[in-house]
């Protein structure tokens, strides 16, 4: 299976993406924005705070704080670039080169993701060429003349996952940091919990919600810096809700209850000290991603 094809499964299970593969071009019309632009362009990013604000407000009927724009904005994009990265691990073992520059966000929602020219891999994958030349072509089957990165074992792998996802988002976190009013620690728990969540919502969406679970926690059994917690799911209790069995309390909070008080996410750290955390709310005027 190459690259794009791992891509093409990874829309089919999750709608939610709203995922076309290859840069926009004349025929997507204006609007996108890539992760880069955002990254080192203030103007492309207060622009594209500026739309997640119009979205928040056609969807509440009212304005929201600015830094609540700003985190909602990253939630979303975090959710997704992380899946992006964490998919084909999931259901092929291997991790994309990801650049902020692969990244694509459109009117609407949309997603565009540009295919990596590169991934890492365990030895034995079957495009992955000879595994101890370290570096190999994968040829036109692997995605476009991908190369692969043969890494020594399972846990070479996700630590290289959770490299790759620390530096897609930091350039990210810098830029929005002073939108978002948080401190490195909060913004660093943000990207995690939705790290997690994808894998969470990619095993869910499966049929397996245990086997999603069970990856995110191999992937961050705990606090593995930069990321301050780890998976840390237990039984939801009262039994299944929804569909679901398992439950976790978020790092950080994507200040959902802001936008609505009466509905915030069943992993909402608020609800730790108030009652059991509920079921995954649904949000689809309002938010891109599951809040799991």
């Amino acid at each position: 299976m190459s690259v794009a094809q791992v891509y093409r499964r990874l829309a089919e299970v999750c709608p939610d993406l709203d995922l076309t593969l290859g840069a926009p071009g004349p025929a997507d019309g204006p609007g996108w924005v890539d992760g880069a632009r955002l990254a080192h362009d203030p103007a492309a990013l207060r622009g594209w705070l500026e739309g997640e604000a119009a979205r928040i407000q056609d969807g509440c009927g009212r304005q929201v704080r600015p830094d609540v724009v700003a985190s909602r904005a990253l939630h979303g994009y975090l959710w997704s670039a992380c899946l992006l990265i964490s998919g084909p691990w999931f259901l092929a073992g291997r991790v994309p080169r990801l650049r902020l520059e692969d990244v694509w966000l459109g009117p609407d929602a949309a997603l565009r993701v540009a295919v990596p020219d590169s991934y890492a891999c365990l030895p034995g994958d079957p495009e992955a060429g000879d595994p101890e030349a370290g570096w190999a072509e994968a040829g036109e089957a692997a995605g476009g003349g991908a190369a692969a990165q043969v890494l020594a074992g399972a846990e070479a792998l996700r630590a290289d996952l959770r490299r790759a996802v620390a530096d897609h988002a930091g350039p990210l976190l810098a830029a929005l940091r002073p939108y978002t009013r948080r401190g490195e620690r909060a913004l660093w728990g943000m990207v995690g919990d939705d790290l997690i969540s994808g894998l969470w919502h990619l095993g869910t969406a499966l049929g397996d919600e245990a086997h999603g679970a069970a990856m995110a926690t191999l992937l961050l059994p705990g606090p593995k810096p930069p990321f301050p917690a780890g998976a840390d799911f237990r039984p939801l209790p009262g039994g299944e809700q929804d569909g679901r069995r398992l439950t976790r309390t978020r790092a950080g909070c994507c200040l959902y209850y802001t936008i609505d008080p009466q509905d915030v996410c069943g992993t909402c750290p608020r609800l730790l000290a108030a009652a059991p955390a509920g079921p995954l709310p649904d949000h689809p005027a309002l938010a891109v991603v599951p809040c799991a």
